[in-house]
Order: structure tokens, then C-alpha cells, then sequence
């Protein structure tokens, strides 16, 4: 019996023993020595006798490195803090044997986990394995059970009542937890791999690499987003978003490896359900109203709505719990325990109540981004739609720039307004919570809380009404500015051949000046704002705490902290009360912009009756129709047009300038809104437009546009349209990409790419709007057989010309005067008949007449393109160059690389902002000197901020029965001082902080647009205006309003963050052992995050670009769109460009709330463990007003540490903006304007002579000279015509005479003066020049003759009378002072050449270039224009380039340029005589075309 009892008593104690702490702290402490000496056995092994490890192995980045990198950081980490809490706490306290096992376990794992970090980095993640080896697992496997067994013995010790010190169960059972997530990512999470060689240069040409690249591409822009897949976890913790941020981390990103967003989120998901619900609501889109229009988008996202709501208010009620507790914390550490463990109790509800809060806020902040991403893109997608229906006269009533605003600006801020959504609910809910509080403290002191916090939204309401309606004029001015510039740079040539620019820079900047006035009222209302909201917290504490001196209430120290902390989170809402009411106003500005937007009436549905194909013998058919384009105005455009055409007829319209010719067209395409009769229309519809509508993209989409590529029929258009030789001359044949309105093309080329696009569209009605005077002779004949007698023969053709040569092929003439068709017939009938029609003719044979005069040779069939205007810049003669070495290569790939195209994608920086964007911000108002005076402010306002709270705690009693140390007058008055001072310096900061902003943002501006304007032409071709716009209008946005806000924010949350540290550190100087630790993860965190935010930043810039370009493409085509029945195709487009930018801007969302939710964890533990330090310290050691004022301090804690490295990464994301500015405030100028040493005299150039000197042109210096050294004289007062081929130099002729292309030899003399020394704006504004695309602009008749302001109305008027225009703007209401529309689309093509002769008469320059002058007018307006130029330029030097002959035959010299050189120069007569001459060659041409019947 004895035996049994003592073989019992031994069993139970070797059970004790199992159990005991040192046992177990000592068992662990050996095997993490074990495997530290293991460890160091493999790394000699492994560096003596196996040696290094074959680098020639394939590398990978394998998807677990970060993961268990973290755990292994983080077990480290963890057991370095509790090794320090235990040794200053065990320090203090006494040392035994189990706490020394204790600290020496500790020790050897904090060293044991830093080893296997390094093996994982160095041994494991840089090897050639793909998983984990055996030893690793096995350890892990091991390290489970051992933490398990520790924590299990821990929970049983405890709960037989033996007392642990807490230390060993917050060890052992954080241990317990990271080894089991350590062996779920070892042995169940599946290890993918990315191959390095990826990442490395092909080195040769191996298919196979080649082939597996781009295959990774494909994928990578395929991959739909984890996000919509994800596992609940994976949600809450954004570890789905991690896989991208490690690629940032690895790579530059670019746009493929951003995945595809999820259905649920992209354009095509959410459009369709919320256009459905707006017409549900409104019938039409035409009756929308902004409420309807806001109840139609809440419904497109109420459950998200819903579900942040929730998520919102569980976040405030979590926030505070804090403030709740806090008087209960003071008095536990003044020894009032109410319960056992109280204090682990209290700990416990703190920690939990901040993840809540953490993980609410997360969820809440991302859905609201996810839903605002969605309302911007349905937004966009409305307005794009309405854009494609808009009627003329809508249209007119909003220019595209300010139409890119509403998709640019409005669009954007009701977007972010989602983040505002829930403040106003909440704020009540967050006062009547805080209300409840103070009353459970304060008693009835709190209704002079609730007084004063109504005074402070009060006073808001003045505030809020000012910041709208300065918000709205800012918007009214931004939108004035955006539409001039738009206009400016889409005319950049011409203002630069006129020497215009500064004129048009000097509008832009006065535009500018009145958007200034209204941003530096805005920025001081809100400085006003900021002032009253930040001194609210100690308006209202002064207020509750004066009330509960005079009532007499007793102040302690733990219900005044209680009071203070619940004011402070009071004080986040009121304070962002300001701007969610500014928000408000804005967004509710911007909702009014776009609902009246919507409200614009559309293109009348029932202008035309479309008759399905094949369903009549009738085309067209018009009766008794009465169209005009101003339904207002008592002028009609074209009246009783009564027309039948049948199909197959080839219908000719003719008349003189503004007689309604186009009109007609766009009257069949049901763009003229109808007064009266019918039109009906049978078949498809081609349309070629006066003004070539060209879109950026490849040579190819352009013609296919949108069709199925049918190579047979493609090669045949390309033939009829003579644009065979043209794509062998371009670097990339068809796969040359176009820039923006066609920069790269001639016109003549434009004009034919127009042609065959109509040509492959196979429609039934085909409707010309003379395409032919774009072209020389040769081309416009070989047009004409080719495509209107050819391809088109079995067609509806109706076609406008103005060259009589092409009537007589047509079925039916209509001869057009004032909006009437004053004749019908065929050719030889209305020869007989009516005035109009020989008008017409007669002007044309008295033309010929001169030709035959001089010579009436015969036409050489071999003449080449002489028409075509050579628009090379820089970098389109170096696509030249390379694409001739492409040409010679065996390489028969459709797939043509970017690389030499003119326009490349948008430049973007790479890898961090420079700390010189930072620096020239700040130091770029007053060269800085404000930023001091700032900062002092703010140090002062939280030095006074937390001067102000400690003397409360330290002044008032932990309880009731301890006296205060001062007296209640004496604790208010030095509370109200310090309250005043914090509220003066926070003015001081706004206003400065303010002056700073506004100063910064127009500085940048003026820097930038004048960069811009200097800018050579070189730069406007290869760069898209949307790029220049995207800068103008949205960057210059982010740097009027945001960025101000963004750095204070910065600097701000820092100084207040060291403010808390220093509180905090007061109460328990041993948080620094973890903040320490949890500062170095939280920088380790921001700096791994980075790289991803900051390029995904940059792609959300990159990606607007194109969604503007293609929008302001798509404004100025919308006829030619219609007419080919394009709408949808277009609609598709504009939703892929709007994913394209909503996916980098949802990923950076999502990454953004990746690193808070580490961050806010990271500070929730800093809080928890201050909290332990604080219940763990002896008794009396703190006091524990001081340690109540730490705790209060602390609960902001998470907040301001994520808001320092939040505000820190917004920060970079937004100074892109300047970077972006800062990259355009650096372009490269022009040569000077104004050389002050070498003033040409006043009346330079005095005779007009010309002289050039082995003149030598080239684009670049390591390319092919354009002109290969000219040299000739231009008489003064004579005319001369320069002809040419195609790439001859007669445009880079033009170009160096005006120094838009500066030459590397040689010279030009202007009455001996050399134009390379005298300031661009001398040699400018002393030539004129009427360009072949007459330009106008928008506002009046008067600012388009004379935009300078330098001549009288009377001269005005005399020069209207001599370019034949003076009766017709005589009969417009404000005669010179009758708007002109957008682009001058309220006149004709015709008429605006003839104001462009009205410039010049007015100017009188003593030499004078014609460029394609007269190739929109008819043939009797040109024989007026040439008439007027020889009465009025008689003693003037006139330069010619023409395809009429008739323009160049009247030349006193005629220079002829081939492939860089003088062919031939002398007069046309002695030209005429050598029937060999190439100019010979040319009027025989002419000629023969001339007196031709394309029958």
C-alpha cells in the first residue's frame, strides 16, 4: 500500500514538474539553443565543404516571402518587447531562478527568429528550391507543439488558482498563435512563383523566353482582381491587394500588372442598372433634375451604402468606449478596484473596442472609395452619351472644354464626396453620444456643452454659404479658362506663324486672374473655417468646465479626462463639419452642372424617316423642308428645298460661299434642325466632312473604323484613294500612328485617309463635303475617276465641289444661293438657263483662259502628288529614319513596336518623388519664408493644446475627498488663456498657410503656361492637347486646393503625434521599448508600400489622359460619328478607357488601406502595452491624473500614427501633381522673342526682298537634311509660287521663313536683315501668312480680324469690304460685334478663309505667304480673292503655294522644289516654253482636267 501511495506521490510530482513555468521556460530555451547550434553546424557546412551554392540555379520570388518573413519579424520582435518589459520589470522588483529561465527562453528566441529570418532571406528565398525543406517544416511542426503544450500548462496552472504573472500567459499565447499561422503557411498555403528571367533582358532571340514574356503580359492585363474572390479574412485584412504591392516592390508597375476590376465595379457592370433607374425616375434623360439625378446614383449603390453606414456607426460607438472608461481607469490606478482583474478587465475592453474600430473604419473607408470610383465612371459614361446627342445649338452653348470639366472635375468631386456621405448623421449621433458621457460626469454642466457645440455648427452656416458660392464662381472662371485654353491649343500654329501666342498667353493669364480673385476668397473663408473648428474643442471645454465652476459641480481629474477626451473625438467631426458642408456645396454645384448638362436638348429623332435598306427606289427624298440652325432666330438657313434623289444618282451641289451647301449635307444627316417639311432617307450613310476628322491611332483603325478587316477591299480603298505611295513613305506604313487631329498627316493625306474610311464602310448614300480641294490636280482627278466614277459608280452619291471640271459627271446639279436651290438640272441644261449657275462657270473659263494665254501644252500622264503639305516635327523624321532600317529586316510581324512613333505613351517619372518637387514647393512663395512662421504656430497651438490639458489634470483631484492644489477662478483663468492663445496661434497658421497655397498655386501656373506658349511647334505635335489639358485642369486643381492641405496635414499630424509620445512617455517612460520597435515595422511597412503606391499614383495620371483626349476627340467628330452610325462603338471605347483609369485608382485605394490597417494595429498594440505598464507599475509611483491624461492621449494614438504615414503616402501620391507641372515648367523655349540689341526699325521690311542662302534644314542632328542647301532670291514687291512633290521641303521652306524649324546653315535675308538675329516676335509680326486650315476663334468678328487691338472699326470695316464679307456681317444684330461660335462653327469654311484675307489686309505686311490659301472657296471667290491681292499687295513680296495653277500662273517667278532642292526657278513663261519642264508637266495636268467631262 505504501509503494502504491509513494509510486502516486512520485507520479504527481513529476506532473508538477511538467507543469512548473521553469520547466517549461527551460525546455524551450534548450531546443531554441539546439537549434541556433544546428544552424551555425549547417552555415560552416555549407561555406567549407559544399561552397557556394550554384548560382546558375533558376531564381524565383515566391509568394510566401512576405509572409513568412512577417511571422518571423514578428516573433522576433515580440519576444525582444516582453525580454524588456520582464528585465525593467523584474529589474525593479527582485530576481528568482524561474525569472532569469524565463529571460534567458526569451532571449535565445528573439536570437533564434532573427536567424531564421536570415536563413529564409539568404539560404531559402535566393536557392533554387520551390518549398520549404524538411528541417525548416519539422521545426516548425515542433515549435507548435511546444507552444501549445506551454500555453495549455499556463491555462491549467490557472485555473488550479496558482498564481502566473501575466507575463507568461501574453507569451506563451501570442507563441501559440504565430506558430499556428507559421504552420498554415508551411504546410496549406500553395507556394506560387514568378520566374526572374522574367525580369531579365532578352539577351538573344529566343522564341520560347519571347513567347513566355508575352504571354505574362497578356496575363497580367487578363487577371480579374483577387478582391472579388477573396475569403472573409482575406477582406478584412486586404491581404488580397498584397500579392500587387510586392510586385511594386520588385518592379516599376505599369499598367498590365494592375488586374482587371471585377464585374461588379467595371462601367459595363454598373452603367447599364443605373441608366435604367434614371429614365425609370425621369422618362427622358432631357427631364432630369439634380434630385432625381442623386436618388438614381444612391440607388446604384444603396447596399454598399447601407452596409458603410453600419460599419460607420459601429466605429463610433467602438471610439467611444475609450472616453467611456477612462474616469473607471483613473480610479483603478488610485486603488479603487471594483471587481478582481478589473484592470485586465479594462485592458481587455480597450483593445477590443480599437479593433473594432480598426477594422470597421478599414471597411468602411474602402467601400465608400470602391462606390465613388463607380459613380465617377457612371458619371462619365452619362456625359460622354449625352455629348453624342447633343444638337447643334446645345452644343454650341458649351464648348469641349468646359464639357471635359464636367467629365474632369464634377465627375471627380461627386466621387469623392462618397466619403462625406455619412458625416452629417454621424455628427448628431457623435454629440448625442458625447452628450451622455458628459452628463454621466458632469451632470447638468453638460447642456452648456451641447449650447456651445450648437454655437459652433451654427456658426458654420454663413461659412458654408460663402465657401459654396465661391466654389460655384470658381468653377464658372475655371470653366472660361479650361474652354480658351482648349481653343489655344488646338490653334497653336497659327497663333504662332501670326506671333500671337503672348496676346492669347496674356488671356489665358486675365482669365486666370478672375479664377485667383475667387480661389483667395475661398482659401480665406476657409482659413476662417479651420480657425473656428479647431478652436471649437476648447471653446466647448471652456464652456462645460466654467459652467461646472459657477453650478459648483466638483471637477476630478478622471471626469475632466473623461470630459477632454470625449471632446477630442468630438472635435474630428466638427471639424471636418467645414469641409464636408464645403464638400457639399461643391458636389452639389457639380450635380447642378451636369443635370443641366443633361437637360440640353438633343438632335430632333424626328428630323429624317430612315426606310430600311432595299425598301424604295428612292434615296432621298426632301419636301417642302425649312431648316435652320438657330430655331430662335427669324433667319432661316435653307428654305423650300424641295429634292428627290433615286438610287444610284450621282447628285453635284455647287454655289458660292455661305449659299448653304453644307448646310444641305447636314440637313440629309439630320443635323439641322427641321422647321417644316419631310426628309426621308433609304440606306446607310458615309459622310466626308469639309474639315478632316482624324483620330489618334494607327492609319489602319482609322479606315477600318470599327469594321472587320477584308484585306481584298481594304487594298482596293488604299488604291482608289491614291494612298499606296503615301504609306510606303510613312515609317510604320499603316500601322503609323496618327497624332491628335492628324498632326503628322498633310492635308491632302487627311482629306484621303477621310475618303477611304467612307469608301470601306460600304453604305448606301455616300455625301461629299468637297474632299477635293485639299488635293493637287493630278490627285483630285485621279479621286474623282477612282472613287466617285469607280468604286462608287453603283452609289448615291451627293458631293459639294467647288471645281466646275467635276459637274458635268453628275446626274443632277443643285445651283445654291442664300439657303435656296435656285437651279436643278443636268450640266448642258443649266448652261442654258439661269445667272447663277454661269456665274460659276464663267469664273472658272475666265481662269483657263489665263492658262491658255500663256501655254495650252499637253498633260503629261506621270505627274506625282504635288499637293501635300510636309508637317514633319523632330520626332517623325527620326520614325523615318528607323523605319527604313525596319523595312530592310526579314521581319513579316503584324505587330508594330511603339518605339519611333510620334505620339509615345505619356512620359511619367519613375521610382520616389525627388526631394526637389518638395523643395520647390515650399520655396517657391516667398522663397519659402512663410514656412517657419507655420510650423512655429502649430508648435505653439499643440504645445498650449496639451499645456492646457495637463494643467487640468495636474490642478484637479484624482477624487472628492482630495483638496485641489489650486482654486477654481484660478484653474478657469489660466485654462482660458491658454485656450485663447492655441485658438490665435491656429488662426495665424491658417491664414499663413493660406497666403502660402494660393501664392504657390499661381506661381506654378504662370510658370507652366508660359513654358507651354514658348514651347517650339515640335512639342505640340508630339503631345496630345489632353496631356497639356489633363495638367491645366486637374493637376492645377490638386494644386489649388489639395496640396496646401496636404503637406500642412502632414507637418501637422506630426507635431502632434510627438506631442502624444510625449505624454505618453511622461506617464511611463518604458513605452519607448515599444514604440521604438513598433515605429521601425510601421516605417518598414510605409517604405514596402511605397514604391506601389507611388507609381499607381502616377498611372491614375497617366490613365486620365486618354479618357480626355478621346472625349474632346469624340466632341469635335460627333457629325461624322453619327453619320457612319458609330455611337455604340464609341460608347465601348470610352468604358474601356474608364476602367483603364478606375483600375489603378481602386488597387490604390485598396493598398491604401492595406498599410492603415497594419498601421492601426500596430497602434493598437503600442496602446494595449502602455495600458499593461500602467496597471503593472507599484502604487503611488505615477500620478494617476498624469497617467489618465497618457491614456487620453493614447486613444488618438492609432489615429495620428496612421494619419502621419497616411498623410505622408497621400502626400506623394498628390505632389505628382507638381511633379507633373514641374515637368511641363521645363520645356525647352523657343529662341527669344525680343532681341532688345537687334530691333529691326519700324517700317521693316521696307521692299519685301527675300534672299536665301545655302539654306540647309534639318529635324534633328543625327538626321537627313530636308532642304539640302537653297539658294535663290524672292524679288520685293514680285509674286512668287513655289510648287513641288510630296516631302520636296515647300512647307519646311514656309516653316524656316517664320522660324518655326531653325536652319544648321545658311541663311535668310529679309532687306538685309538676317531673320536668325532679330527676336521671333519682330520676324513674325512683320510677315503675314493665310494658312491652308482657316482658323477661328471663339468671340467676335472684331477680335478675330483684329486680335491685337491695334486698328480702328474703320479699318476694320474697309477690310471686311475688300475680302468681300462687309454685307454679310452688316446684316448680323451685332455687326462687329456678332459672336463667333467655337472653332467659327457658326460660319462656313469659305468665309472663314475670307476673314482670314481680312487679317492680312488689315495687317499689311510687306511680304506675304498663301498656303493652300483658296482651297475652300468656289472658283469665282477665288478669282475675287486673287483679285483683292493683286489691287492691294501690289508692291508686297507674295509667296504661293496652290493647287489651283490659275494662283501660281499669275506669279511674276515660280520656284519648283524637288527632294530638298531648286529644280527649276524662273517666270511661267519661260517655264511654259521648255515643254520638258517639270511645271510644264503640271499645268498640262491641270489642263486637261480642267476641260474634262467625267462623264
Amino acid at each position: 500500500m505504501s509503494f502504491v501511495f509513494s509510486h502516486k506521490s512520485l507520479m504527481d510530482s513529476a506532473t508538477s514538474l511538467l507543469l512548473k513555468p521553469i520547466f517549461l521556460h527551460f525546455l524551450s530555451a534548450s531546443l531554441h539553443l539546439a537549434l541556433l547550434v544546428a544552424f551555425l553546424v549547417s552555415w560552416v557546412w555549407n561555406k567549407i565543404v559544399v561552397g557556394a551554392r550554384d548560382s546558375s540555379k533558376e531564381r524565383f520570388r515566391s509568394t510566401l516571402y512576405p509572409r513568412t518573413l512577417f511571422c518571423s519579424l514578428g516573433a522576433s520582435a515580440f519576444n525582444l518587447v516582453m525580454f524588456l518589459v520582464c528585465f525593467f520589470y523584474w529589474y525593479r522588483n527582485g530576481w528568482s531562478d524561474e525569472k532569469f529561465v524565463t529571460l534567458l527562453d526569451l532571449a535565445f528566441k528573439t536570437v533564434a527568429w532573427c536567424v531564421i529570418c536570415a536563413y529564409l532571406c539568404a539560404g531559402f528565398f535566393n536557392s533554387g528550391e520551390r518549398k520549404f525543406p524538411f528541417f525548416f517544416r519539422a521545426w516548425c511542426a515542433f515549435y507548435f507543439l511546444i507552444s501549445c503544450y506551454c500555453f495549455i500548462s499556463d491555462v491549467i496552472l490557472h485555473l488550479q488558482q496558482v498564481l502566473l504573472p501575466l507575463q507568461y500567459l501574453i507569451s506563451d499565447g501570442v507563441s501559440s498563435f504565430l506558430s499556428i499561422f507559421l504552420c498554415y503557411v508551411v504546410f496549406f498555403v500553395k507556394n506560387e512563383s514568378e520566374d526572374d528571367t522574367l525580369q531579365e533582358p532578352l539577351l538573344n532571340n529566343n522564341t520560347d523566353v519571347s513567347n513566355a514574356l508575352e504571354s505574362t503580359t497578356t496575363k497580367g492585363e487578363e487577371t480579374v482582381t483577387p478582391y472579388s474572390n477573396a475569403g472573409i479574412f482575406s477582406i478584412l485584412t486586404f491581404t488580397w491587394v498584397g500579392s500587387l504591392i510586392a510586385a511594386g516592390k520588385q518592379k516599376t508597375l505599369d499598367l498590365e500588372d494592375v488586374p482587371q476590376l471585377a464585374s461588379c465595379d467595371s462601367v459595363a457592370g454598373v452603367f447599364p442598372p443605373f441608366r435604367n433607374k434614371l429614365e425609370t425616375e425621369c422618362g427622358t434623360i432631357n427631364r432630369v433634375t439634380t434630385f432625381k439625378l442623386v436618388k438614381s446614383l444612391i440607388l446604384s449603390a444603396w447596399k454598399e451604402i447601407f452596409a458603410t453606414a453600419i460599419l460607420a456607426l459601429l466605429n463610433t460607438l467602438a471610439s467611444y468606449v475609450g472616453p467611456y472608461l477612462i474616469d473607471t481607469f483613473v480610479q483603478y490606478l488610485n486603488g479603487k478596484e471594483t471587481f478582481k482583474n478589473e484592470g485586465y478587465a479594462l485592458v481587455a475592453t480597450f483593445f477590443v473596442a480599437k479593433i473594432i474600430e480598426c477594422l470597421s473604419q478599414r471597411q468602411w473607408f474602402f467601400i465608400l472609395q470602391q462606390i465613388g470610383i463607380r459613380i465617377r465612371a457612371q458619371l462619365v459614361t452619362m456625359i460622354y452619351g449625352k455629348s453624342l446627342t447633343l444638337s447643334c445649338q446645345a452644343k454650341q452653348s458649351h464648348t469641349s472644354g468646359e464639357i471635359i470639366n464636367f467629365m474632369s472635375v464634377d465627375a471627380e468631386r461627386i466621387g469623392d464626396f462618397i466619403w462625406h456621405i455619412h458625416d452629417l448623421w454621424l455628427v448628431f449621433l457623435q454629440v448625442a453620444l458625447a452628450l451622455f458621457i458628459l452628463y454621466k460626469n458632469l451632470g447638468m454642466a453638460s447642456i452648456a456643452a451641447l449650447v456651445a457645440t450648437i454655437i459652433v455648427m451654427l456658426a458654420n452656416v454663413p461659412l458654408g454659404s460663402l465657401l459654396e458660392k465661391f466654389q460655384d464662381k470658381l468653377m464658372e472662371s475655371k470653366d472660361g479658362r479650361m474652354k480658351a485654353t482648349s481653343e489655344i491649343l488646338r490653334n497653336m500654329r497659327i497663333l504662332k506663324l501670326q506671333g500671337w501666342e503672348m496676346k492669347f498667353l496674356s488671356k489665358v493669364i486675365e482669365l486666370r486672374k478672375t479664377e485667383e480673385g475667387w480661389l483667395r476668397k475661398y482659401f480665406y473663408t476657409s482659413a476662417i473655417a479651420t480657425f473656428v473648428f479647431w478652436g471649437a474643442p476648447s471653446f466647448v471645454s471652456v464652456a462645460t468646465f466654467g459652467t461646472c465652476a459657477l453650478m459648483g459641480i466638483p471637477l476630478e481629474s478622471g471626469k475632466i479626462l473623461s470630459a477632454l477626451a470625449t471632446i477630442l473625438i468630438l472635435q474630428q467631426p466638427i471639424y471636418n463639419l467645414p469641409e464636408t458642408i464645403s464638400m457639399m456645396a461643391q458636389t452639389k454645384v457639380s450635380l447642378d452642372r451636369i443635370a443641366s448638362f443633361l437637360r440640353l436638348d438633343d438632335l430632333q429623332s424626328d428630323v429624317i424617316d430612315k426606310l430600311r435598306r432595299g425598301s424604295s427606289n428612292t434615296a432621298i427624298e426632301v419636301v417642302n423642308g425649312n431648316f435652320s440652325w438657330h430655331l430662335s432666330s427669324s433667319n432661316t438657313t435653307l428654305k423650300g428645298i424641295n429634292l428627290t434623289v433615286t438610287q444610284g444618282t450621282r447628285v453635284a451641289v455647287c454655289g458660292t460661299v455661305g449659299s448653304g451647301k453644307s448646310s444641305l449635307l447636314s440637313c440629309i444627316l439630320g443635323e439641322v434642325p427641321k422647321i417644316s417639311g419631310t426628309i426621308r432617307v433609304c440606306g446607310s450613310k458615309a459622310f466626308v466632312a469639309q474639315s478632316p476628322w482624324i483620330q489618334s491611332g494607327k492609319i489602319e483603325d482609322n479606315i477600318l473604323f470599327g469594321k472587320e478587316m477584308d484585306r481584298e477591299r481594304y487594298e482596293k480603298v488604299l488604291e482608289a484613294c491614291s494612298l499606296k505611295k503615301d504609306l510606303e513613305i510613312l515609317p510604320f506604313g499603316d500601322q503609323t500612328i496618327i497624332g491628335e487631329r492628324g498632326i503628322n498627316l498633310s492635308g491632302g493625306q487627311k482629306q484621303r485617309v477621310q475618303i477611304a474610311r467612307a469608301l470601306y464602310q460600304d453604305a448606301d448614300i455616300y455625301l461629299f463635303d468637297d474632299p477635293f480641294s485639299a488635293v493637287d490636280a493630278h490627285t483630285g482627278s485621279h479621286l474623282f475617276k477612282e472613287c466617285l466614277l469607280g468604286f462608287l459608280s453603283s452609289k448615291t452619291v451627293i458631293y459639294i465641289t467647288h471645281q466646275v471640271e467635276f459637274l458635268p459627271a453628275a446626274n443632277l446639279i443643285l445651283v445654291m444661293k442664300d439657303g435656296e436651290i435656285t437651279q436643278c438640272g443636268k450640266y448642258n441644261d443649266l448652261l442654258n438657263s439661269g445667272t447663277d449657275f454661269m456665274e460659276l462657270v464663267g469664273a472658272n473659263k475666265k481662269a483657263l483662259s489665263a492658262l491658255d494665254s500663256l501655254d495650252g501644252g499637253e498633260a503629261s500622264d506621270k505627274l506625282g502628288i504635288a499637293d501635300q503639305k510636309v508637317n514633319i516635327s523632330i520626332v517623325q523624321v527620326t520614325e523615318e529614319k528607323e523605319g527604313n532600317k525596319d523595312g530592310q529586316s526579314d521581319n513579316t510581324d503584324n505587330v508594330v513596336e511603339p518605339k519611333g512613333q510620334l505620339i509615345q505613351e505619356e512620359e511619367r517619372e519613375k521610382g520616389r518623388v525627388g526631394l526637389s518637387v518638395y523643395w520647390k514647393y515650399i520655396t517657391t512663395a516667398y522663397g519659402g519664408a512663410l514656412v517657419p512662421f507655420i510650423m512655429l504656430a502649430q508648435i505653439l497651438f499643440q504645445l498650449l493644446q496639451i499645456g492646457s490639458n495637463y494643467w487640468m489634470a495636474w490642478a484637479t483631484p484624482v477624487s472628492s475627498d482630495v483638496k485641489p492644489p489650486v482654486g477654481a477662478f484660478m484653474l478657469m483663468i489660466v485654462y482660458v488663456a491658454m485656450a485663447i492663445g492655441s485658438s490665435l496661434c491656429i488662426l495665424a497658421r491658417a491664414i499663413f498657410l493660406s497666403t502660402a497655397g494660393y501664392k504657390t498655386a499661381t506661381l506654378l501656373f504662370n510658370k507652366m503656361h508660359l513654358c507651354i506658349f514658348r514651347a517650339p511647334m515640335s512639342f505640340f505635335d508630339a503631345t496630345p492637347s489632353g496631356r497639356i489639358i489633363n495638367r491645366a485642369s486637374t493637376d492645377q486643381s490638386a494644386v489649388d486646393l489639395n496640396i496646401p492641405d496636404q503637406i500642412g496635414s502632414f507637418a501637422f499630424s506630426m507635431i502632434q503625434l510627438f506631442g502624444v509620445i510625449a505624454v505618453m512617455s511622461q506617464a511611463a517612460w518604458q513605452v519607448f521599448i515599444i514604440f521604438i520597435p513598433v515605429i521601425s515595422i510601421s516605417i518598414w511597412y510605409q517604405q514596402y508600400y511605397l514604391p506601389s503606391a507611388r507609381e499607381l499614383s502616377r498611372l491614375i495620371g497617366v490613365c486620365e489622359a486618354p479618357v480626355i483626349q478621346h472625349f474632346a476627340e469624340t466632341i469635335s467628330g460627333t457629325t461624322t460619328i453619327r453619320s457612319f452610325d458609330q455611337e455604340s462603338r464609341f460608347k465601348e471605347t470610352n468604358m474601356k478607357l474608364m476602367d483603364g483609369y478606375s483600375r489603378p485608382k481602386f488597387n490604390s485605394a485598396a493598398a491604401m488601406e492595406w498599410l492603415c490597417f497594419r498601421l492601426d494595429m500596430l497602434s493598437s498594440i503600442t496602446f494595449v502595452f502602455s495600458l499593461i505598464f500602467l496597471i503593472f507599475m507599484p502604487r503611488g509611483v505615477i500620478d494617476p491624473g498624469i497617467a489618465g491624461l497618457a491614456v487620453t492621449y493614447g486613444l488618438d494614438l492609432n489615429m495620428l500614427q496612421a494619419w502621419v504615414i497616411w498623410d505622408l503616402c497621400n502626400l506623394e501620391n498628390k505632389i505628382i501633381s507638381v511633379e507633373r507641372i514641374l515637368q511641363y515648367s521645363s520645356i525647352p523655349s523657343e529662341p527669344p522673342l525680343v532681341i532688345e540689341e537687334n530691333r529691326p526699325n519700324s517700317s521693316w521690311p521696307l521692299h519685301g526682298e527675300v534672299e536665301i542662302s545655302d539654306l540647309q534644314v534639318r529635324y534633328a542632328p543625327h538626321l537627313p537634311l530636308v532642304l539640302r542647301g537653297i539658294t535663290c532670291k524672292f524679288p520685293g514687291g514680285l509674286k512668287t509660287g513655289i510648287v513641288g512633290r510630296t516631302g520636296s521641303g515647300k512647307t519646311t521652306l514656309i516653316q524656316t521663313l517664320f522660324r518655326i524649324v531653325e536652319p544648321i546653315a545658311g541663311r535668310i535675308v529679309i532687306d538685309g536683315i538676317n531673320i536668325s538675329s532679330i527676336g521671333l516676335h519682330d520676324l513674325r509680326s512683320r510677315l503675314s501668312i493665310i494658312p491652308q486650315d482657316p482658323t477661328m476663334f471663339e468671340g467676335t468678328v472684331r477680335s478675330n480680324l483684329d486680335p491685337l487691338e491695334e486698328y480702328p472699326d474703320e479699318q476694320i470695316w474697309e477690310a471686311l469690304d475688300k475680302c468681300q464679307l462687309g454685307d454679310e456681317v452688316r446684316k448680323k444684330d451685332g455687326k462687329l460685334d456678332s459672336s463667333v461660335s467655337e472653332n467659327g462653327e457658326n460660319w462656313s469654311m469659305g468665309q472663314r478663309q475670307l476673314v482670314c484675307l481680312g487679317r492680312v489686309l488689315l495687317k499689311r505686311s510687306k511680304v506675304l505667304v498663301l498656303d493652300e490659301a483658296t482651297a475652300s472657296v468656289d472658283t469665282a471667290t477665288d478669282n475675287l480673292i486673287q483679285q483683292t491681292l493683286r489691287q492691294h499687295f501690289s508692291d508686297c513680296t507674295v509667296i504661293t503655294i496652290a493647287h489651283r495653277i490659275t494662283s501660281v500662273l499669275d506669279s511674276d517667278m515660280v520656284l519648283l522644289l524637288n527632294q530638298g532642292l531648286i529644280e527649276e526657278f524662273d517666270s511661267p513663261t519661260r517655264l511654259l516654253e521648255d515643254k520638258s519642264s517639270s511645271f510644264a508637266e503640271l499645268v498640262a495636268e491641270y489642263t486637261m482636267r480642267s476641260k474634262s467631262t467625267y462623264q
